[in-house]
């Protein structure tokens, strides 16, 4: 029986890097989208190319009984979830000067970036639970590995921008949700991770790309290229194909060495 993760925002971007990436790897995906339909299909297209097993689910994160709707499709398709990635994001939809934030992007952004994952994460995490006091065993067919939570964090929880500062600040508490969910989880054999995406091409940093282009060019990150959102995935692969057994709370930086202080 193939391992199951529920990935959140994996219509495009980086969640479809870390879709494709984990369907490689021989995992059953749950492919959420909140909005693009047809984005979604056609990752669970790629999914099914690549030999994995794809259920499509449209649910908004930051709503509670969407939430809920959520965990229940996948439960209803594939009896289990061994690994959810808390993937999906999005930045202002206008940037601003932090003096002139609104409460409305304020609200919205953490509603989405933070508010979601983390009840999202409260309710797979007591489904993960559940599973290890009563599911299959490795023998009877289950995941061979114990389940695990992913959180996909940014390089802006630690690097100020002020024209976008609701979400620094929705990335700097992912990175303590991170902390209080693997310190609650991790008695009950369950790690939780974060990977620390940089500057990755995808459709949300397409309008800077001609500033981002000159800053990499010269020497924003030691690696001097733009990050695949495939470089997501092989990370997020490797967390949940258990080679880091003894690492929780632990933060992976995919960023081209950018988190590195430098003169």
């Amino acid at each position: 029986m193939a391992k199951v993760a529920l990935v959140t925002g994996a219509g495009r971007g980086i969640g479809r890097g870390i879709a494709l990436a984990l369907a490689e790897a021989g995992w059953s995906l749950v492919i959420n989208y909140r909005g693009n339909a047809a984005t979604a299909n056609e990752t669970a297209g790629m999914v099914r190319e690549a030999g994995g097993d794809a259920l499509v689910a449209q649910a908004d994160i930051g709503a509670a009984a969407d939430r809920a709707r959520l965990v229940q499709a996948a439960l209803d398709q594939f009896g289990r979830i061994d690994l959810l990635v808390n993937n999906a994001g999005m930045g202002p939809r206008t940037r601003m000067d932090i003096l002139e934030t609104t409460e409305e992007s304020y609200d919205e952004v953490m509603n989405v970036n933070l508010k979601g994952p983390f009840f999202l994460s409260q309710l797979v995490a007591r489904t993960m639970l559940a599973q290890l006091e009563g599911g299959p065993t490795e023998a009877d067919g289950g995941s061979p590995h114990p389940p695990q939570i992913i959180n996909i964090g940014s390089i802006s929880a630690y690097t100020s921008s002020p024209a976008r500062g609701e979400y620094c600040i929705s990335k700097a508490g992912v990175g303590m949700m991170t902390l209080l969910f693997a310190d609650r989880l991790a008695e009950s054999g369950i790690n939780v991770c974060e990977v620390r995406p940089g500057i990755v091409e995808t459709d949300m940093t397409s309008t800077v790309k001609e500033k981002y282009d000159k800053l990499i060019g010269d020497g924003l990150t030691p690696i001097r290229r733009w990050g695949q959102p495939e470089d997501v995935g092989k990370a997020v692969v490797a967390l949940a194909e258990g080679l880091f057994p003894f690492s929780t709370g632990a933060v992976l930086d995919v960023d081209g060495g950018f988190h590195m202080h430098r003169l």
